[in-house]
């Protein structure tokens, strides 16, 4: 009862009319940022954070907050009408949204994952109002050994994004890795694969430069070829019946809409995880339980659900570390934790007792953020669904401009542009010859998080792999992590087995 009173005195806060109209522009600002590519939320609360000294504490986290979970619906936008994703968090709804904007069904996705966002939301505030603190000292108990694990288990999903062709995945999986080495050691400091001391390598490759190129310029030489000259983008249509189809539609998607919920907000409390891993591994593991799995990639909505609910939880797990500990749970996170400092609230256990308006406030808000955010989203629908309806003369180019500014700008460095348009070819020339992209975008985001995690345990450990089977939370997950490895490998001598039998009995 007392969290319901608690609660009930943030909403008091956050329904005051200047934290009302900051959580409404918020969610807008939020949503054109997510939908922009290569902007993000990292990049538009950063932006936009010296705007919040104008206001008080509560409603600057309040704002920005909100813009946060504006961002996490509109990365959906550009990833399922143009391909591109809109930021790191949103790159597996491209996966199977962009080929049912191919396919006519723009609006089915589009609604989908709104509604999916929505739920993933709605779930992840719940279990953050009712569970912080135990939920804060599980965050705790993981490590470096137990972040490794939880990597090599998002890893063994990627065995199942490459369908049958388990060769061309692990070869896609390792071109990744390599790709996330490319830089500064982590340790050492010396400079690593960086192709003939080329300066603007030394600052690593931006993933959303890979992910641009091979999903923004492929997709435009792909369809360029596919084509023959005569491009038909799509012919989505959105009409009050097909909306209401859409939503009833939902309920194909509730199992792995619920599963990336609970996901994505478990590895958004995990410390510097955030919400790109959550989406990715619920990607991963929405196709392990798909009763069709070699539809995902093609055009399965559940391969939209997974992920969007996933990093909209995610989003609000990351906030939990941020103040019941004072550690990011994301890089955007980081930025709103700089805010929280430079207004003079210290991050912590004790910030629920003394600025407990600030806190019951922010929560508050994330219910109304949740609210107007799927509202505005479902009321532009008509809009995204016009644009995919251009001419691809004059879509092509805006596609290409969206995606040189995407390249540039993370590091506002030319060097990323044209090291994009590499990307570009490479995404058309893999999709030519039938090698999955999925894994090798996945492993280049999660490679600088599980390499620093490794190393950290082992020098803990004294180079004693042991470490990450000594310990109960990462000894299991490693051990699941190797069956879902070696499943493939027992699917294929079943296989064997099974047609000696069939062949003895013809």
């Amino acid at each position: 009862m007392e969290i319901l009173s608690l609660l009930g005195n943030g909403f008091l806060v956050a329904f005051q009319p200047l934290n009302l109209a900051l959580v409404i522009l918020g969610c807008a600002l939020g949503l054109f940022i997510g939908a922009m590519p290569g902007l993000g939320s990292v990049n538009g609360v950063a932006i936009l954070l010296p705007m919040t000294f104008i206001v008080p504490p509560t409603g600057a986290i309040i704002f920005l907050a909100a813009i946060y979970y504006g961002a996490m619906y509109g990365g959906a936008i550009s990833s399922i009408m143009l391909g591109i994703p809109g930021a790191s968090t949103a790159v597996a709804t491209t996966f199977d949204g962009r080929p049912l904007a191919l396919q006519g069904l723009a609006d089915r996705a589009l609604i989908t994952a709104a509604a999916a966002s929505f739920i993933g939301g709605t779930i992840s505030i719940v279990l953050f109002t009712g569970f912080a603190p135990p939920l804060a000292a599980v965050a705790l108990a993981f490590g470096s050994a137990e972040e490794f694990a939880l990597m090599i288990l998002a890893f063994a999903t990627f065995v199942g994004l490459g369908g049958d062709d388990i060769p061309k995945t692990l070869f896609s999986i390792f071109i990744g890795l390599v790709l996330s080495a490319v830089g500064l050691d982590i340790i050492s400091g010396q400079p690593r694969l960086i192709f003939g001391d080329i300066p603007g390598f030394y600052h690593g490759i931006n993933f959303l430069v890979l992910a641009i190129g091979i999903y923004g310029i492929g997709e435009i030489l792909w369809t360029i070829e596919s084509s023959g000259g005569d491009v038909n983008v799509s012919q989505a249509t959105l009409t009050f019946r097909r909306l209401i189809e859409g939503f009833r539609g939902m309920k194909e998607t509730i199992k792995g809409t619920l599963m990336g919920s609970f996901l994505g907000y478990f590895v958004g409390i995990l410390p510097a995880a955030g919400a790109t891993p959550g989406s990715l591994m619920a990607y991963g593991v929405a196709k392990t339980m798909s009763k069709d799995p070699d539809s995902f990639g093609k055009g399965n909505i559940e391969g939209v659900a997974a992920p969007e609910a996933a990093n909209n939880a995610a989003s609000t797990g990351s906030m939990l570390p941020m103040l019941t500990l004072g550690i990011p749970g994301s890089p955007t996170t980081a930025i709103l934790l700089g805010g929280m400092v430079i207004w003079g609230l210290e991050p912590g256990p004790l910030l629920f007792v003394e600025h407990a308006e600030f806190v019951w406030g922010l929560i508050a808000s994330l219910y109304i953020a949740n609210l107007f955010s799927v509202l505005l989203n479902i009321s532009f629908i008509p809009l995204f669904i016009w644009v995919l309806k251009l001419p691809f003369t004059i879509l092509a180019p805006i596609i290409f401009i969206l995606c040189v500014i995407g390249g540039y700008a993370p590091t506002q460095d030319l060097h990323d542009v044209w090291l994009m348009f590499i990307f570009g070819v490479v995404g058309y020339l893999m999709r030519k010859l039938d090698y999955p992209m999925a894994p090798a975008v996945l492993a280049i985001v999660l490679g600088p998080l599980a390499e620093p995690a490794m190393r950290q345990s082992l020098i803990i450990s004294n180079g004693s792999p042991m470490i990450f089977f000594e310990r109960p939370i990462a000894g299991s997950i490693m051990v699941v992590a190797i069956v879902l490895l070696l499943l493939p490998l027992f699917k294929v001598i079943k296989g064997a087995l099974s047609k000696p039998a069939s062949g003895s009995q013809a």
